[in-house]
């Protein structure tokens, strides 16, 4: 099902429709940045997350009218362009980007949106049925740093990575970071199964701070199941027992199997199940 309405800087606009010239600067600089969201029963999902993710990325970015774009905004928004393209499940996406003039170095720090919503007919979040098959990529490391936490417009990386999946007929691949350690896959946080221990990728090692990353963790905590953020060698999952990888649209994704390691996935399963019952 394809999306009828955008919401253009608090105005309905045609999906199909040209908002945006040749001086955008998301376009010609990749100045801005943007949160994947899931809208299920016409309701934004972990909308606090999402607005304390969003405002320290404006912040970070020196985007000015971060404060307007509370939890508040982002579930009356949400639920309004349901209401407009007739739909109450689907995966949102909001662009803030710098609306102003200037070469690289911009004449202002007034910021602009667009919020858009591709309708499903799913409501909750489903494990895959077929595991993943994922391998590492290194042709492209991340670079760490205080933006790398963040969904920044630059994502040349992640189109890179997405290049060499299909090239290599994959269905995602692990990034490493500057240091060659595991950081994330190319839309997704990673975590890995240990030894009866779970590791994710910590923060300080460049991966962005997903949302169903943080969910996941507190809910390990609250099931008591030992869960670690650390700097994690790509090694690891030659030995690992479970891998999977999550986002906020998509939830939990088992992986099945990378070269010739196959792996498990009993603790996805309990997880996603875990998740829908938020």
């Amino acid at each position: 099902m394809m999306p009828n309405f955008v919401n253009f800087n608090g105005q309905l606009a045609a999906a199909d429709s040209a908002l945006i010239g040749v001086s955008n600067r998301a376009f010609k600089y990749g100045d801005g940045l943007f949160e994947s969201m899931r809208l299920v029963n016409g309701q934004l999902k972990f909308a606090d997350l999402h607005a304390e993710r969003l405002q320290q990325g404006m912040k970070a970015l020196k985007l000015e009218g971060y404060s307007l774009l509370d939890s508040w905004f982002l579930k009356d928004k949400a639920q309004e362009l349901g209401v407009w393209n007739k739909a109450k499940h689907g995966r949102l996406r909001l662009t803030v980007y710098r609306d102003a003039g200037g070469l690289y170095t911009p004449d202002d720090n007034k910021s602009g949106w667009c919020l858009e919503l591709i309708p499903s007919e799913v409501a909750n979040y489903r494990l895959n049925q077929k595991g993943l098959i994922m391998d590492v990529y290194t042709e492209v490391l991340k670079p760490v740093n205080y933006l790398s936490n963040y969904k920044t417009c630059n994502a040349l990386p992640y189109v890179m990575a997405g290049l060499y999946k299909n090239e290599h007929k994959l269905d995602d691949v692990f990034l490493l970071n500057q240091g060659g350690f595991l950081c994330e896959s190319i839309s997704s946080n990673v975590f890995v199964w240990y030894q009866d221990h779970l590791y994710t990728p910590a923060l300080s090692e460049g991966c962005v701070a997903g949302i169903m990353r943080q969910v996941v963790i507190n809910l390990c905590i609250e099931k008591e199941i030992p869960v670690t953020e650390a700097q994690i060698n790509p090694d690891i999952l030659h030995q690992a027992d479970e891998v999977f990888i999550t986002n906020a649209t998509r939830g939990v994704q088992w992986v099945i199997g990378y070269g010739i390691k196959r792996y498990f996935n009993g603790l996805s399963k309990m997880l996603i199940d875990g998740i829908n019952k938020l």
